[in-house]
């Protein structure tokens, strides 16, 4: 049998993909720690030319939109994932809650928000997390204390986004530790209704008008 080599232009192609995973890895560090970083400073952490970076994106703005409509596609996947999951509820929710904190994409809402214009894709993928969280939120409400919200979650992952350290790895592990606390004082245990009334749709929405 003849051997198969790569083409030069699969090889391009290679490159292309390789240079566009480092230019968002770099967008999202840059991005979450400075939302008002020049696009340069992308190319120069991803070890990329400008021109590479322009090639792909037409600017900061269509940047930050790719970076947060992965984003809501991985939160779409996870809570349908969820919702696929047959185990015991609160097992599924604990675990559900973990991959989204541990996947970090609450940290682009805290930085991004407002910061760009969203397409309509991004809004229509935004109802789909939403309903994909709300049916998730009724299977387990049973499970936890008077007055949790669907879209107190959200705000609980944005909480748990905050903790930031130099060393990503033990950012990583405080997250998970509070995590933890958050997940007991939701649990429902004889516990008294919560003040106040839980965030709306709106309220959570209303953030991304740039």
């Amino acid at each position: 049998m003849p051997k198969i080599t790569s083409s030069p232009l699969s090889g391009r192609r290679r490159q292309a993909a390789r240079n566009d995973q480092l230019i968002l890895d770099a967008a999202r560090e840059v991005f979450v720690e400075n939302p008002e970083a020049p696009i340069g400073e992308v190319a120069k952490r991803a070890g990329v030319g400008i021109s590479a970076l322009y090639a792909r994106y037409a600017g900061k703005e269509d940047l930050l939109r790719r970076l947060c409509t992965d984003g809501l596609r991985r939160f779409v996947d996870e809570a349908e994932a969820a919702l696929d999951d047959d185990r015991e509820v609160w097992t599924v929710f604990s675990d559900y809650m973990r991959r989204l904190v541990d996947a970090e994409t609450s940290s682009l809402t805290l930085a991004l928000a407002g910061k760009f214009t969203p397409t309509a894709e991004m809004f229509e993928l935004a109802e789909r997390a939403n309903r994909a969280s709300v049916a998730l939120f009724k299977r387990v409400k049973g499970e936890l204390r008077p007055g949790v919200d669907v879209h107190d979650i959200s705000l609980v992952f944005e909480l748990l986004a905050a903790v930031r350290m130099s060393d990503p790895s033990r950012a990583k592990q405080l997250r998970r530790r509070y995590l933890a606390l958050i997940l007991d004082g939701m649990r429902a245990s004889g516990s008294e209704r919560l003040p106040g009334p839980p965030p709306r749709w709106r309220e959570i929405n209303e953030r991304w008008a740039a």
